[in-house]
């Protein structure tokens, strides 16, 4: 059986924690932001953990690395 390969798209987007948690970017920021406030846009800005429930499935697509 081949081996694995990892899905690319997730590489990109999704980081694993030192404690195993998924990390994610946060969506709502890459356009129609001119009515969003500045402190909306600012808050978007940072990472934030994805709900365990994706745990699994994340780990599978980043089963490569």
């Amino acid at each position: 059986m081949p081996k694995m390969k990892t899905k690319r798209a997730a590489v990109k987007r999704l980081k694993m924690s030192a404690t195993g948690k998924i990390k994610r970017t946060q969506s709502g920021k890459s356009h129609l932001n001119g009515h969003k406030t500045a402190k909306r846009k600012r808050n978007l800005r940072g990472e934030t953990v994805a709900k365990d429930c994706f745990k699994k499935t994340a780990a599978r697509m980043l089963q490569g690395n």
